[in-house]
Order: C-alpha cells, then structure tokens, then sequence
C-alpha cells in the first residue's frame, strides 16, 4: 500500500512522462508530429496543452496556454528536490526552499 507521499510522486511521474523524450526520442505529448520530435529547432519547445490522449499522451486542444500543465514544471523541481523524510521534518515549504546542504 502507497502513502500519500508515494501516491503523489506517481502522479507526478505520470504527468512528467508525457513531456520527457522515449529511446526514440520523441515525447509523448508531441504525438507523431515530426517537426517537435526531430527538428532542432523545435524539439526543445514543449507546448502545455488542455488535456491529453488517455492511451497514447498526445497533446489534445489548446496549446498555447500553459493552464493547470504548467504544474509540471514545479513538480519536476519538487520531487527532485525533497524526499518525504525531508518533508515531515521540516513541513511543506516552496520547492525552491527544499536544497542540499
């Protein structure tokens, strides 16, 4: 059984995964269009969109809002940055706060 902690990572690591290069090097979000996939002069650009394809993680609707996606970015800095040991020690604080010393 998953504690709270370990239950929000999980969905953090979901989320992230739709934005992070496969072996293949395309990113779920981007679907099958090649020019974010390949083109160097796109590849780097994510785009935040509405919602996203439950079987495959395709970008779905408005791209150029960031919306409730933008989350993504603070979840990678959180949990890369604490643990949940760090955390019941020293209570939630903003992710920029949480550093090794």
């Amino acid at each position: 059984m998953m504690n709270l902690y370990e239950v929000s990572q999980e969905i953090a690591t979901r989320l992230i995964r739709l934005f992070r290069r496969d072996a293949a090097g395309k990113r779920p979000v981007n679907g099958d269009q090649e020019k974010f996939n390949r083109d160097p002069h796109w590849r780097e650009h994510l785009l935040f969109y509405e919602y996203f394809n439950g079987d495959n993680g395709t970008g779905l609707g408005a791209s150029h809002q960031t919306g409730w996606t933008g989350l993504v970015a603070f979840l990678i800095q959180l949990f890369g940055s604490v643990t949940a040991e760090k955390m019941l020690k020293e209570g939630f604080r903003p992710a920029t706060v949480y550093r090794e010393e």
